[in-house]
């Protein structure tokens, strides 16, 4: 499986927060020759094949967006937040309200000739936030009701060498980096299950019940982490392009961090060590590990430059390389070598 196309087919998609029907239905898909799916009310997708000890590889498929509160008389849509939303990168944005039908848009702001004083400054609130889609109100209300949700227009590009810049690689990069796991692990001897978890954004929600009664011997979740970019400190990121990073917690085991790095050294995969203090990692990590009679969990994440923005990059063979180090990983746990 070609990995750019993956990525573009998953980031086509759509599935903000608490609506990811389409993008579910896009990973049933791809995911049914691979195993047994199956759903639940949450809108979680499992793909589970083989026989042996369980391992559960889990990414969300979730992403950041808005959603509808109402239209104004002037017929501009106000909105409020679904996720993380980095309030900053808001104006002029180009956004898709997903409608009766979907209706191009962009988010209204002031020239700066008309900005006075410290507004030139300020971040705009959720509750100043307008979306101009081009119609009167009684138009607008026809196709566009509050609870509707919003995304940010998508815009899939290659850069130059490996990189990809689009919106929702956070986590449809670890999406992608499952899958291409699972088609590596395909004759393995054991027993895998592939769970695409939603409403991560807003509070890790499918994860916490997707765990339950499934009796995983170990998890491994993949998620995205910070890459560095310019103003940002280095002992809080990884590098875009030198691989995985794997993450040491108080809330993972230990004993896996450090068995994914040996893993990745002895097959000559590049990885990095995060570190996270505290109690939380702020991924699905969080809440499998105390999921069902507590399950052990690593966390492995591809660097990423600009998160929760229109414009997230990630590197393709880090992408790549997180997939090869879990096939690679849980390959040696069951005494094979090759993938």
């Amino acid at each position: 499986m070609d990995t750019v196309e993956l990525l573009k087919k998953l980031t086509s998609a759509v599935g903000v927060s608490g609506a990811e029907e389409e993008i579910q239905k896009t990973i049933i898909d791809i995911v049914s020759p691979m195993g047994d799916v199956t759903t639940d009310s949450m809108n979680n997708v499992y793909c589970t094949f083989g026989e042996g000890t369980h391992f559960l590889l889990d990414a969300h498929m979730d992403e950041i967006g808005m959603i509808v509160k109402g239209i104004s008389d002037d017929g501009f849509v106000k909105v409020d937040k679904c996720g993380g939303i980095d309030r900053r990168m808001l104006a002029a944005s180009e956004v898709v309200v997903l409608g009766d039908e979907r209706v191009p848009g962009v988010i209204s702001t002031l020239p700066p000739h008309l900005q006075k004083g410290d507004n030139a400054k300020k971040v705009p609130e959720l509750d100043d936030i307008s979306i101009d889609i081009g119609m009167p109100k009684t138009d607008a209300e026809k196709i566009i009701h509050s609870g509707d949700r919003i995304i940010f227009k998508r815009n899939f590009k290659q850069l130059a060498g490996n990189m990809i810049t689009s919106s929702v690689l956070d986590d449809r990069s670890g999406v992608c980096a499952v899958i291409l796991a699972a088609e590596k692990l395909k004759n393995a001897n054991a027993k895998i299950t592939l769970m695409f978890s939603t409403q991560e954004e807003v509070g890790t929600r499918g994860a916490k019940i997707g765990t339950w009664s499934k009796e995983i011997d170990e998890a491994i979740s993949v998620d995205v982490s910070f890459g560095y970019t310019p103003f940002c400190k280095p002992s809080d990121c990884g590098e875009i392009g030198k691989g995985p990073m794997v993450g040491f917690s108080p809330i993972l085991s230990h004993i896996m961090s450090k068995e994914l790095c040996d893993v990745a050294e002895t097959n000559n995969i590049p990885y990095q060590r995060e570190v996270m203090g505290g109690g939380h990692t702020g991924t699905n990590a969080d809440v499998i590990t105390t999921a069902y009679g507590g399950v052990k969990t690593g966390l492995v994440s591809i660097p990423e430059k600009y998160m929760h923005s229109p414009v997230e990059v990630v590197d393709v063979s880090d992408v790549e390389n997180t997939a090869d180090l879990i096939a690679k990983y849980i390959l040696s746990k069951v005494g094979e070598k090759d993938a």
